[in-house]
């Protein structure tokens, strides 16, 4: 069998796309698998405050983004996304000590902040005081949990391909696709047109620092701008972006009642399983109602709108088991299947180190097998000749 032959049947086994003398595209995962495991880790994380288990979560969000990244430059913001978990944990612990709640007499005083006297129309709301390790702590274990939530959508954002992800929405959300993708892409197009700007001002001997360069930044960067944003309007009006089918007034209502009531299922059902204390109807049935109403409102919205893909993301093994994984995890958090559900939360009174439950543990090292189970994106070589 010659190079190309082989070349093509290894892509075909792998899922990639052979073209014509054995060169292969890369393969590379479905955006929608990735969002998918990421919504269903953070929906894990907001079952547990223990540190250990926020701890381990960063780190398997660590190890996925840099074994799967690509080089496009969406890829390269998950920094900004710790750096911005960061700033929440920290803001959390500041605000927890300035606004005081008071210290019992169980509590380790560390130190005291001036008091500020308050009217009586704020009563409940301390500003100073004596401040504790406990409440201190509490604080950056809330901190940290939705540090961790932002850092599951950073994945996410630094996995998929917000382009890629447009093509896959329903018809009826084209729209708002279109609108979340240039939004989602404008910060790495202005780090990019900065960049730029910078490095030919270095090439003319301009100054680059200071005040002075600023208005010398600002206005090419506002020009690169707008001929982006000219060359994406040419690009979409030529793809037909923007052109509506045949549909009726009544259809158009039908829609719009089904995606209202179906949105407000999802909202319902997300709290029922968040809140461990909401009734049991506004879990799974109100999120698989709203999911149904939204599903069939999406059908009849998309009937007006007409659109073909080229080389559609293929759906294969891969993203089962990567999108499998995390939800796998999260029905495991979900179901407290095999362990004690205090076990999830850090006990403060009295205080002790934070246990490392077995099973939470190997729920959240099963969504790591993401980083080896999704194809990695490097392109493949062209085969030599035969």
């Amino acid at each position: 069998m010659s190079g190309v032959a082989r070349t093509t049947a290894a892509a075909t086994a792998t899922g990639q796309t052979p073209e014509p003398g054995g060169r292969v595209l890369p393969r590379l995962l479905h955006p929608m698998a990735w969002w998918i495991w990421a919504l269903a880790l953070a929906t894990a994380v907001s079952r547990t405050d223990n540190p250990l288990l926020l701890a381990l979560v960063l780190a398997v969000l660590g190890y996925v983004v840099s074994a799967r990244r690509t080089e496009a430059p969406w890829a390269r913001g998950f920094v900004y996304y710790l750096y911005l978990a960061l700033t929440v944990v920290a803001v959390r612990v500041v605000f927890r000590a300035v606004f005081a709640t008071g210290v019992t007499p169980r509590d380790h005083f560390l130190f005291s902040l001036p008091h500020l006297p308050t009217p009586d129309w704020y009563a409940g709301i301390r500003i100073g005081g004596p401040v504790s390790l406990e409440a201190l702590l509490s604080a950056a274990t809330d901190g940290l949990r939705l540090a961790c939530m932002l850092c599951c959508v950073g994945a996410a954002n630094t996995l998929a391909n917000p382009k890629r992800a447009l093509r896959v929405l329903p018809g009826a959300l084209y729209e708002l696709g279109v609108a979340v993708t240039v939004a989602i892409s404008v910060a790495p197009q202005l780090v990019q047109s900065v960049q730029r700007v910078l490095r030919a001002r270095k090439l003319r001997a301009g100054d680059t620092r200071g005040v002075r360069a600023l208005r010398g930044v600002v206005v090419p960067v506002l020009e690169d701008a707008l001929e982006r944003s000219l060359r994406l309007a040419a690009a979409m009006d030529s793809r037909g972006y923007g052109r509506a089918g045949r549909a009726t007034p009544r259809s158009r209502r039908i829609t719009g009642a089904l995606m209202l009531v179906g949105m407000c299922g999802l909202c319902a059902g997300a709290y029922g399983l968040l809140d461990a204390t909401a009734p049991a109807l506004l879990g799974l049935p109100a999120l698989g109602a709203g999911a149904a109403l939204c599903v069939t409102g999406l059908r009849l919205g998309g009937r007006r709108v007409t659109r073909t893909t080229y080389r559609p993301d293929p759906w294969r093994l891969p993203e089962w088991a990567v999108a499998g994984a995390g939800v796998l995890s999260a029905v495991l958090f979900l179901t407290h299947l095999g362990y004690d559900p205090a076990r999830l939360n850090a006990t403060l009174y009295p205080l002790t180190w934070p246990d490392l439950p077995l099973v939470p543990t190997a729920a959240i090292l099963l969504a790591g097998t993401a980083g080896f189970v999704a194809p990695p994106p490097s392109p493949v070589r062209r085969a030599d000749a035969p």
